[in-house]
């Protein structure tokens, strides 16, 4: 045992050495070139400690994120998974593995999208872009998962004096954030300009969607299956229970987990999550009697709150629109199509003012009669607090005639 542990110091002495000729300026492909003729492959938990140890043994934190992503292309097809473990459905690390696979395709389609940039016209210029925009407007999505990671993950792993990786991969979550940023508002100029489109896909889209890729890549090979083995079930606990709070990213978890040998319920009751009730003005609740109250609403409803972020909607047996998790935490601009934001602007800014206290709309929709209401929700003082959206379906109620005193299920 103690040979094994002495080589694989000297196989990390190793990748250090290689590491440190990256930041002296050594080309990448030399550096790649020894890797794969000294080393062979490594094993994803050298390549953290390599580089936490590099960041104690004094290598600047800014000069490992400058050059994190020649690391991660040095790096490529010589990472060893084959002692990493598998997430059981609805556990942490499985649902990120699922929001991965969703950036993936939504990141894959706009490649595709770029190859038709040179031959596009002006005349479908718009349609194309719109199309783009919708794809970007997904991987903004994105900063959910980022902030999981940021909020819930990290700080366990800080736990474990696992300290310099996350603080550079966070710098990496924000230039990712303002890269998608960029492109977004690029995207907006080129209905204006569809002629840059060429130049404006190497520019600022490209990049953006590489730097989700790039994260994609860094999280699956090497964070996601050292944080299984470094994190406790309790921890991993801690982390799905706390995860609801800040939304999901284009996936919706479709089971409930449960860490084996731990008291959810104790952990329950000390976060305040249990048994406990909500006071309001005019009474209290459980959180189970307050969600079965708001389910049992024949409307739906969606809160967003006075940033224009997606924070509640209720789970109704028979929903009007589709409502998925994924949503919360989500900006309400980027829930709509591109097309209809304007729309959503002018009622955000009309409440936020108190230009307007409501607006409603009603649709035929497979010929059932719905009714949409806006409200802005205000405190005591006329602060604006958020918007709710209400949803009813009055296709019955509409013929609905003379009176009914008698009690009739029917």
């Amino acid at each position: 045992m103690g040979e094994l542990i002495d080589n694989a110091k000297k196989k990390r002495e190793i990748l250090k050495d290689l590491i440190r000729r990256l930041h002296g300026g050594q080309a990448e492909s030399e550096v790649r070139s020894q890797l794969q003729h000294l080393l062979g492959s490594i094993p994803y938990d050298d390549v953290v400690k390599a580089e936490q140890e590099l960041i104690n043994e004094g290598l600047p934190t800014e000069e490992v994120i400058k050059l994190c992503d020649v690391h991660s292309s040095v790096l490529k097809g010589s990472i060893d998974q084959s002692g990493a473990r598998d997430a059981p459905d609805g556990h942490p690390v499985h649902t990120f593995r699922q929001e991965n696979i969703a950036l993936n395709w939504e990141a894959g389609a706009l490649v595709a999208l770029y190859e038709k940039a040179p031959v596009i016209g002006r005349d479908a210029a718009v349609e194309y872009i719109n199309e783009l925009r919708g794809h970007f407007n997904a991987l903004m999505d994105v900063d959910k998962h980022y902030r999981r990671k940021e909020y819930l993950l990290f700080p366990f792993l800080e736990k474990h004096d696992i300290t310099g990786p996350p603080k550079v991969m966070w710098a990496k979550h924000d230039e990712a954030r303002a890269m998608l940023k960029k492109a977004l508002a690029a995207l907006e100029a080129a209905l204006k300009s569809p002629e840059n489109l060429p130049g404006l896909v190497e520019a600022e889209l490209k990049p953006a969607s590489d730097a989700v890729l790039d994260m994609i890549y860094k999280e699956e090979q090497i964070l996601l299956p050292m944080s299984l083995d470094t994190l406790g079930e309790d921890e991993w606990y801690e982390v799905y229970r706390q995860s609801d709070e800040i939304g999901y990213c284009l996936y919706d978890p479709k089971t409930r987990w449960k860490p084996a040998g731990v008291s959810v319920e104790a952990m329950d009751d000390a976060a305040g999550t249990g048994s406990g009730r909500i006071q309001l003005p005019s009474g209290s609740f459980t959180v189970r009697e307050l969600t079965a109250l708001l389910n049992t609403l024949s409307v739906d409803i969606t809160f967003v709150d006075a940033d224009d972020t997606v924070r509640y909607f209720s789970q109704g047996k028979h929903r009007i629109f589709d409502r998925t998790r994924a949503i919360l935490g989500r900006k309400v601009q980027l829930c709509h199509p591109p097309h209809s934001v304007d729309v959503v602007e002018r009622i955000l800014k009309d409440f936020r003012s108190g230009a307007e206290d409501s607006a409603a709309f009603w649709i035929r929709m497979k010929k059932r009669f719905i009714h949409i209401e806006y409200f802005a929700l205000r405190d005591e003082e006329g602060g604006y607090l958020g918007t709710m959206e209400v949803s009813q379906d009055l296709t019955e109620k509409r013929r609905l005639e003379g009176e009914q005193h008698l009690l009739n299920y029917k």
